[in-house]
């Protein structure tokens, strides 16, 4: 629900490396015409599409401690992170409206169910692409132990994601040649980057006990969250219709670096925060806590058949941290964490430091504790490489090479992983794959 684009220089990056109409000029038009901003219409934002983007309901303390202190760091403050100002300590902006989490789902299908041109199928596992004569012409699935196919009058699009398009991709003989043969699968197209090339935001956490009685934890005692909930379910408003991450920064930690290094998503709550009441259960200790994420690694995973049965799932290798910038990336993200709660007025308010501790403090100490506990984003992409090359799984048009009448629109297709949580830019993908299936003219490109 983290409302995040990404740094204008990602998308510019995309166009460097061949791909045009990816440029930030060009995609903006794509992020303003999906969103329904809480600004309204600006230079930056959209106030129509049918995406609602909000910022947090409930106020809390920590935004004005966190930024006084982060500006004493070294960190400035961001008034919009998806605008003029993508570097900065900010107001986290989330896809909340009306105090439901506003998914593709809701903002996009749930309005067009009704179309007599849209079909909807439960329940359904596609099994494979129907190529025919190098075209694809269809898709197999199961559905309820029978297996059916759908035909394509003009394409096949795969929606699946990171994992899932690259999976059927590989069922339907489109992939590594050799990884295929393991399996008895006909090889119809050797692709041999179908699957690789997979990027994802390693992370770890940091947190601190507070003296305070000021983080989200009385809010969670039973009878007061179930007040909360009662007004949620009536009005749409209060602490339920929103969750506690008030702060979404992006910061450089190295003085050389052109955009932001780490993402921080800042809580007023404990990780291990629960419900709670008195003479029945504890409440975890008033905490502040914080998520250390590296937005440009160079460590690359893969995903694997594990079979050619469809049922069976991929098999999947992060790889988080085989290359020592991502681990060196991390520790720096962490250790500017920590300078900017040494600061006042968040020194003041902060009681000690509960993971990892105080007594962690060389790199090496450090290194190994990220090692043990760092954890992926759920941002994975980039197994259906988008690229000017030959190798690459799909054009700038999203068409997959060596196959026709067949894309990929998804976060599978990012040439690199945005610097950013990946639904805002998978959407704006959509929107475009949207374009180009419609054989429209891309939108005028805007320049700011």
């Amino acid at each position: 629900m983290i409302y995040a684009r990404g740094h204008p220089l990602d998308f510019d990056q995309w166009r460097q490396m061949g791909l045009a109409g990816w440029g930030s000029a060009d995609v903006l038009p794509y992020f303003k015409r999906a969103e329904r901003n809480w600004r309204g219409e600006t230079a930056h934002h959209g106030g129509s599409g049918p995406l609602k983007v909000s910022q947090p309901g409930v106020k809390s303390p920590i935004y004005d401690l966190v930024s006084s202190s982060a500006e004493k760091a070294g960190f400035p403050k961001s008034s919009d992170y998806n605008g003029a100002e993508p570097e900065g300590i900010a107001p986290a902006e989330m896809t909340i409206g009306d105090g439901k989490r506003w998914s593709s789902a809701r903002a996009y299908l749930r309005p067009a169910l009704r179309r007599m041109n849209l079909s909807v199928e439960t329940q359904a596992l596609a099994a494979k692409v129907l190529i025919e004569n190098g075209r694809a012409v269809g898709v197999q699935y199961r559905q309820r132990g029978i297996v059916k196919k759908a035909y394509a009058d003009r394409e096949v699009i795969l929606s699946g994601g990171t994992y899932n398009s690259p999976h059927l991709l590989m069922l339907s003989g489109i992939g590594p040649a050799d990884h295929l043969a393991e399996f008895g699968i006909p090889v119809i197209v050797d692709r041999k980057e179908v699957g690789q090339n997979l990027e994802e935001h390693v992370n770890t956490a940091i947190s601190f006990d507070i003296n305070q009685p000021i983080s989200f934890t009385d809010h969670l005692r039973l009878d007061k969250l179930t007040l909360s909930v009662m007004q949620w379910a009536l009005f749409g408003t209060d602490n339920a219709a929103s969750f506690p991450c008030h702060i979404a920064s992006f910061i450089r930690v190295r003085p050389e670096a052109e955009r932001p290094e780490i993402e921080l998503l800042m809580s007023p709550v404990s990780p291990d925060v629960q419900i709670w009441f008195p003479g029945i259960k504890k409440p975890v200790p008033h905490r502040f806590s914080s998520r250390v994420a590296v937005l440009h690694p160079r460590s690359r995973g893969q995903v694997r058949l594990r079979s050619a049965n469809p049922a069976d799932p991929i098999r999947i290798f992060w790889n988080l941290l085989a290359d020592p910038y991502d681990l060196e990336t991390l520790r720096l993200g962490f250790k500017a964490v920590r300078s900017i709660f040494a600061q006042e007025p968040l020194k003041s308010v902060i009681a000690g430091e509960t993971a990892p501790s105080a007594g962690i403090e060389s790199d090496a100490d450090i290194d190994a504790y990220l090692r043990k506990v760092c954890m992926t984003a759920h941002h994975p992409a980039s197994t259906c490489r988008m690229g000017s090359d030959e190798n690459a799984v799909v054009d700038e048009q999203l068409r997959v090479r060596g196959v026709t009448g067949l894309r990929v629109a998804d976060c599978s297709v990012m040439p690199h992983v945005v610097g950013a949580n990946t639904n805002a830019p998978t959407i704006m993908i959509a929107e475009k794959a949207a374009d180009m299936i419609r054989g429209k003219a891309p939108l005028p490109a805007i320049h700011i």
